[in-house]
């Protein structure tokens, strides 16, 4: 896997933290820091998602592709899954990931309760390469809920 990300440099006069990243899939990411006005030259533009926030919804896509293929797998007949991640960071440098909170949501018919706590289990212990690796500095706690189509 590889990516290449490159500082976007200045706009008009004020020197900014933006970054653009290319993906060996050929994707772009664009990726910004926020305003800091007490020291300008150091502070984004709040023009993107910043690059902790991309590691957060990567580590959510990751784990929900694996529980709706899991699902899927097991014949259930799933139509949805979203999941909502909430984290908490460290106080001091560097800024880890200290807590982070998975909900997910499954849409279907008849999907059963301990399916999906399973295939959420599955991606977190075996699959999910990106929360077996945050899991080595956050506690990661998961809760979920059907909806019935």
């Amino acid at each position: 896997m590889e990516c290449t990300v490159s500082w976007t440099g200045t706009s008009g006069t004020r020197s900014h933290m933006g970054f653009v990243a290319e993906t060996g899939s050929g994707h772009i990411i664009n990726m910004d820091g926020a305003v800091d006005e007490r020291v300008p030259t150091n502070g984004g533009q709040n023009l993107a998602a910043r690059p902790m926030e991309l590691l957060l919804a990567g580590t959510g896509g990751c784990t929900a592709y694996d529980v709706v293929l899991i699902l899927k797998r097991g014949r259930h007949d799933v139509h949805g899954c979203s999941v909502q991640l909430r984290s908490e960071r460290a106080q001091t440098e560097p800024k880890v990931f200290t807590h982070i909170h998975m909900h997910f949501v499954v849409t279907g018919r008849n999907v059963p309760a301990p399916a999906v706590e399973r295939a959420i289990a599955l991606s977190h212990e075996k699959y999910c390469s990106a929360s077996i690796m945050l899991g080595k500095t956050a506690q990661i706690t998961t809760s979920f809920e059907l909806q019935e189509l």
